[in-house]
């Protein structure tokens, strides 16, 4: 596993393995440099009866992943996937390793009038990042509302997720990097490390591109028509240098919502000033295989940090590590299988 410091953009570790979905086959196939559509960060499950296709085509060129219900909200599994994210937690604390649970929401619950003619989003979904939330409250793990902090970038008129991509734009990601610094500095006030370490911002460009789900899964005419769009990119300070591999306070595990590219990781090594590491995966893998990728790491055994922070996606928050058939074949386990790799890498 690798684990990289936060100080250049990087792109994914992309392997082709048998037996995947075709969606992580495509997923592996698509192009790593900057100019191309990163890979999707969760992989579809299968169609629900009220989503069909894997990306939903909407109004003004507006795609939405079709991956996440727009009707039900599976409440057992919501509070099975709390009860082991508590676990968790309290088996990190015995470490003395906190833990911070990133829950980032669904885009559809921003852009609601984009979705094509006839979707609707029901009440409970509308509620489902606020249950969440309140399912890990009352579990004691109390979590940043990104939701809250999303929607005061987009009353501000600045849009929290690309129009043709799954993806979150930087002003997004900037936007949750400082709130989510505010935290730490208030729970750990003491992070270890000298100031002045942060990664010091760079220059933002713009890339005119197709975005991923345009990219990736609509045919040629379709793409057409729906457009490229303007991405923002933060390149790296040219005073920026590669830091060793996970001496870092704050660890940041997830999906490719959480890589470099889209400025995440960079804003919160900034805004706590001090080196953050990353390690994260696209495709269908899920939260729980990544989470233990790193606790297995040398990284982890030689410089457990003293913050973690664990990114989850709100419309797959329900999936547990035994989803067949939303993960990959090697990412699948029970629940008692994570459990006890969790414990084997804690030293419990």
């Amino acid at each position: 596993m690798d684990t990289h410091s936060l100080l250049t953009p990087t792109a994914p570790r992309r392997r082709l393995r048998a037996g995947l979905p075709l969606l992580a086959v495509l997923c592996a196939l698509a192009g790593t440099g900057a100019a191309q559509a990163q890979a999707p960060a969760a992989a579809p499950p299968a169609a629900s009866k009220d989503d069909s296709a894997i990306v939903l085509v909407g109004k003004d060129g507006w795609l939405f992943p079709a991956w996440g219900s727009l009707s039900e909200v599976d409440m057992q599994a919501v509070d099975a996937s709390t009860r082991l994210i508590a676990e968790t937690k309290a088996r990190l604390a015995a470490r003395g390793v906190r833990l911070e649970l990133l829950l980032l929401p669904d885009k559809v619950l921003f852009y609601e009038d984009r979705l094509p003619a006839g979707k609707v989003v029901s009440a409970s979904v509308e509620k489902r990042y606020d249950t969440i939330l309140g399912s890990l409250q009352k579990a004691g793990v109390d979590a940043l509302d990104a939701r809250k902090v999303l929607a005061g970038v987009r009353a501000g008129g600045t849009d929290v997720f690309y129009r043709s991509d799954q993806h979150w734009t930087q002003a997004a990601a900037d936007a949750t990097a400082d709130a989510l610094a505010a935290r730490i500095k208030q729970t750990v006030p003491n992070l270890a490390g000298e100031p002045g370490t942060g990664t010091p911002l760079g220059k933002e460009t713009r890339e005119r591109r197709y975005g991923d789900l345009a990219e990736l899964f609509l045919p040629p005419e379709q793409r057409a028509a729906v457009g490229r769009e303007t991405f923002t990119v933060r390149r790296a300070a040219e005073s920026q240098g590669l830091l060793d591999s996970g001496k870092a306070p704050v660890h940041v595990t997830g999906h490719s919502m959480v890589q470099a590219y889209f400025g995440f990781p960079q804003k919160l090594s900034n805004a706590l000033d001090r080196p953050v590491t990353v390690n994260w995966k696209a495709g269908n893998v899920g939260p729980w295989i990544m989470l233990l990728e790193y606790l297995e790491s040398d990284d982890f055994r030689t410089h457990p940090p003293q913050v973690l922070v664990w990114q989850m996606f709100e419309p797959v928050y329900g999936f547990g590590p035994q989803a067949q058939g939303q993960w990959d074949n090697a990412s699948i386990m029970t629940p008692a299988q994570f459990t006890a790799r969790v414990n084997k890498a804690l030293g419990q």
